[in-house]
């Protein structure tokens, strides 16, 4: 890791285990500043009642974060019937209740409804924009909040436990999909209401529980004797974002040609008839994100690793 004057040159992936309480932002900034990095940001947000899987790339990560942000994402949460908030967690007013209790039969019954491809109205106090403004900001601004539904890939969807007045899930889903609202319709098609007291992330893409670590371990490494060194084993490498795509190795040569965004014919066994992203190596080290278009190899993200 190189010292520059606005930070350090680090690249690689963090998982963080974000503690509830603490917004994204804040968390990202925060490991930011332990880790000295210039340069650092997050693929998915979670929300600060929220725990869980925050997967935060440093340097050239950054460059890869899209395809963290379509993996899948797994979360747990439990949901309290009887009360719909306006925020659909409990950081927000009541705006809805009723006296009806779902049966465990009556859930599972439901369960099937809400797998697949589903029709959803993502929760009034979100981050999409509306008219270049966060719908979050617009609601608290007290105004009326109207969210088009939208198509999410609920992949599954399994009931964990059961009782009179919660129920707690285990959901795999999408991009773009909001586990508050989840809660929300499973309370409305079950003849109740309901909002979501408590919510866990436990994977995103292929970052999982047993690669995390939290911010005091981080803050512990810091202070330690290890300082810069413990840190940097924390994470993990660029190119772990891109196992869900094929990766491609070229020679020097082309590698050479790539690096300075020029396309590269692919020849015989080299020219596959896939077509779309392909992560490209050279020597074994990650040197660009490109596209296979009719044989050609066409670079769209370089990476500059020999520098981090």
């Amino acid at each position: 890791m190189s010292r520059r004057k606005k930070g350090l040159d680090i690249s690689g992936w963090l998982v963080l285990d974000k503690p509830v309480g603490v917004a994204s932002t804040q968390a990202v900034s925060k490991c930011r500043w332990i880790f000295q990095a210039k340069k650092a940001g997050h693929a998915g947000t979670l929300d600060p009642l929220a725990s869980g899987i925050l997967p935060i790339a440093f340097g050239e990560a950054t460059k890869t974060v899209p395809f963290v942000m379509d993996g899948r994402k797994i979360y747990r949460f439990e949901v309290t019937w009887g009360i719909e908030t306006d925020t659909d967690d409990t950081e927000g007013e009541a705006v809805a209740t009723s006296d009806a209790r779902p049966s465990r039969e009556a859930i599972l019954a439901l369960l099937p409804s809400f797998r697949g491809a589903i029709e959803q109205v993502p929760p009034q106090f979100s981050a999409i924009k509306i008219d270049g403004q966060r719908a979050y900001d617009l609601a608290r601004d007290g105004e009326e909040v109207e969210l088009a539904a939208r198509t999410i890939e609920v992949h599954r969807l399994d009931l964990l436990e059961a009782e009179t007045d919660r129920a707690v899930f285990e959901a795999e889903t999408g991009k773009g999909a909001y586990v508050r609202a989840l809660a929300r319709d499973m309370g409305r098609a079950l003849g109740t209401r309901g909002h979501v007291t408590a919510l866990r992330r436990t994977a995103v893409g292929g970052f999982t529980e047993e690669d995390a670590i939290s911010l005091d371990e981080l803050e512990r490494l810091r202070q330690g004797a290890g300082g810069e060194r413990e840190l940097a084993e924390c994470l993990l490498p660029v190119e772990t974002a891109l196992d869900d795509i094929p990766a491609l190795a070229v020679s020097q040569a082309e590698a050479a040609r790539l690096l300075n965004g020029q396309p590269v014919l692919l020849r015989g066994r080299d020219a596959p008839t896939y077509q779309g992203s392909v992560s490209v190596t050279a020597g074994g080290a990650l040197i660009a994100l490109a596209e296979i278009e009719r044989g050609e190899l066409h670079p769209r993200r370089i990476f500059h690793l020999d520098r981090a």
